[in-house]
């Protein structure tokens, strides 16, 4: 049963827990009573309502203004329901539309579903349903908006930038390995961006969708490195309380990266070297195969040669991560891409900080370019920020003399 709700009286006794978040709703029926009925309950309940009798003007509506959720009825003349969910859903997919119909079944709720409705009511329509269907709505409308913001910023934050001929190797190399499975070692000094390449590896590849593991060699213990990476059972060793899934299970269908791979012990690149031959791994204190699907990134800042001829690392290792290696330059080796970082680290951090972005006169590039960067972009980042925190609107040759290197 649907209320019907007065503009300042009470509504009927229903659930007033229901909290709903405020919002601009449109709805499109051809039914009069229908429309008014709705636009006092959602209006009664603090959201904005338009209304509109033929699906033509909802589209028309819709395309001209902002709303949040529309409520649309499925069978109308001149243009029926699910012809104005196809024309919302081209105008803006992260809307979402509740479909109404009091000649509702099965076969047309799956159908308004297929097409993109968020969900399908029948009539008589529900109070509760109603309001309980459009806060989820809202909600997920939200979440949609705030992760599409969120990968914005991550991908902002993890934009490859630069136009030197050294970068743009790496990412002419990105490009045409990333789509493949095969394994990659990639090598450079600290700080130079080898996360980074590893993360565009991700994310251009057919796993993208799926788990990126990030596996820091050197800060792991040697005794915990193998729990670290294949997970044990309980009663594995003294403080294994419970059974846990090591980084190549919770990396499974997607990507692990396996940063300063150099640091690894010895026992615990034989156990690697398995997991790349047979695609299986064991927990520790387990004599239980599991079989895992992953591509494997690795990374490091030391000449594994020089590892191997030291016997530090294993040859057979070596050979089946480096199928494609690619060489991270250094901030030295591609000072030409400096003001760009520098324009990009200013507008980002600028943002982070919640300051006002400040410029960089050209005298001040100039000294940036001449620095030893043995940071690389990391030193080069934390000059940035150090730089738009403690100078003035223009930052000048001088400030940099004075703030980026103090010994300078």
């Amino acid at each position: 049963m649907f209320f019907f709700v007065e503009r300042g009286r009470n509504l009927p006794n229903y659930e007033r827990r229901i909290e709903l978040i405020m919002a601009k709703i449109l709805v499109i029926d051809d039914q009069k009573s229908i429309r008014n009925t709705l636009k006092d309950v959602l209006e009664y309940e603090g959201h904005e309502v338009a209304v509109a009798e033929h699906g033509l003007d909802g589209v028309e509506m819709f395309k001209n203004d902002k709303f949040e959720v529309v409520l649309c009825d499925i069978k109308m003349p001149e243009m029926d329901g699910i012809e104005v969910l196809g024309r919302i859903i081209e105008i803006n997919p992260d809307v979402p539309v509740i479909m109404i119909s009091g000649h509702g079944n099965i076969d047309t709720a799956v159908d308004a579903i297929k097409k993109g409705a968020y969900d399908f009511i029948e009539k008589p329509l529900d109070l509760n349903r109603i309001l309980v269907t459009i806060r989820n709505a809202f909600e997920k409308k939200e979440l949609v908006v705030e992760t599409k913001v969120l990968k914005k910023k991550v991908s902002k934050t993890f934009e490859m930038i630069g136009e030197s001929e050294a970068i743009k190797k790496v990412q002419s190399m990105i490009e045409k390995v990333a789509p493949t499975d095969a394994r990659v070692l990639i090598t450079g000094s600290n700080g130079t961006g080898k996360e980074l390449v590893a993360r565009w590896l991700h994310e251009k590849s057919a796993r993208a969708s799926e788990p990126f593991i990030e596996v820091n060699c050197a800060a792991i213990p040697s005794e915990l490195i193998e729990s670290e990476l294949f997970g044990h059972e309980k009663g594995a060793f003294t403080s294994a309380i419970k059974q846990r899934k090591g980084k190549f299970e919770q990396a499974d269908g997607g990507t692990i990266f396996l940063d300063e791979i150099g640091d690894m012990s010895l026992a615990a690149q034989a156990k690697v070297l398995r997991a790349l031959q047979e695609n299986m791994i064991s927990r520790v204190g387990s004599d239980k195969d599991i079989k895992v699907n992953v591509r494997v990134l690795a990374a490091t800042n030391k000449n594994l040669k020089e590892e191997i001829e030291k016997g530090n690392f294993r040859e057979d290792l070596y050979h089946r991560l480096s199928v494609i290696l690619i060489h991270v330059p250094s901030l030295n080796e591609r000072r030409e891409d400096i003001p760009l970082l520098a324009n990009h680290f200013i507008n980002l951090l600028s943002e982070e900080l919640n300051m006002r972005p400040k410029t960089l006169d050209p005298s001040a590039i100039e000294v940036l370019k001449g620095l030893n960067w043995t940071g690389n972009i990391r030193e080069f980042r934390n000059v940035i920020e150090r730089l738009i925190i403690l100078c003035p609107d223009t930052i000048t040759d001088d400030d940099v003399k004075t703030y980026a290197l103090p010994n300078v």
